[in-house]
């Protein structure tokens, strides 16, 4: 059975981001992917993270072990004025490759409207840089957020449309994980002048 670990990137408690976090997560106990001992959430709207550097980091050092214990993550970013919101990118400033190097991560846009692929198209473009994350080529984009996965049951075909698409991107995370498993094992960060990417 695989880690996951699923980050919900908002600074907002009680956010749309942290309610899909935990319907992604419950999904992927139903799929059998993993279970309730083996997945967890980083609600970064619970536990906020302070603004890099800081001298007390809070809960980071839980976090830290919460994503280097994980075959694969879930980056969950809400999308603020058409970018991803500020929590998330000071979680990317915090992750480093001895958490996340060459495991598969799965971005999750989140948009009240029908926006949401900005902070994909961002965090695409920066945040994998030193922590090696290995973004899927597929990824989701939770439109209308407030109106869709909010029971057991979808309530419109849009809330269908993205319930499917969720199993998708789940199956497509899970076999990305157990793939680049024995990658991991392969790689060694021993030389320093490879230390942070290019």
């Amino acid at each position: 059975m695989l880690n996951i670990a699923l980050v919900a990137g908002s600074s907002r408690n009680n956010s749309q981001s942290g309610k899909v976090a935990r319907v992604l997560r419950q999904r992927l106990i139903e799929l059998g992917y993993t279970s309730q001992d083996t997945s967890s959430i980083i609600d970064l709207g619970l536990a906020p993270l302070p603004l890099w550097p800081a001298e007390d980091a809070g809960p980071w050092a839980m976090y830290q072990q919460q994503l280097a214990a994980a075959d694969a993550v879930v980056i969950i970013a809400p999308e603020w004025n058409g970018m991803a919101c500020p929590a998330i990118k000071n979680f990317f400033i915090y992750a480093s490759k001895a958490e996340l190097a060459h495991k598969p991560g799965l971005l999750v846009g989140v948009s009240s409207g029908i926006g949401g692929a900005y902070p994909i198209s961002e965090l695409r473009a920066s945040s994998y840089k030193n922590c090696r994350l290995c973004y899927l080529p597929e990824h989701l984009i939770v439109r209308q957020v407030e109106k869709v996965l909010n029971g057991p049951q979808p309530v419109d075909e849009a809330d269908e449309r993205i319930r499917a698409r969720i199993d998708y991107a789940l199956d497509v995370l899970v076999r990305y994980a157990h793939a680049l498993q024995p990658v991991r094992a392969a790689i060694t960060f021993a030389n320093p002048a490879f230390a942070n990417g290019m």
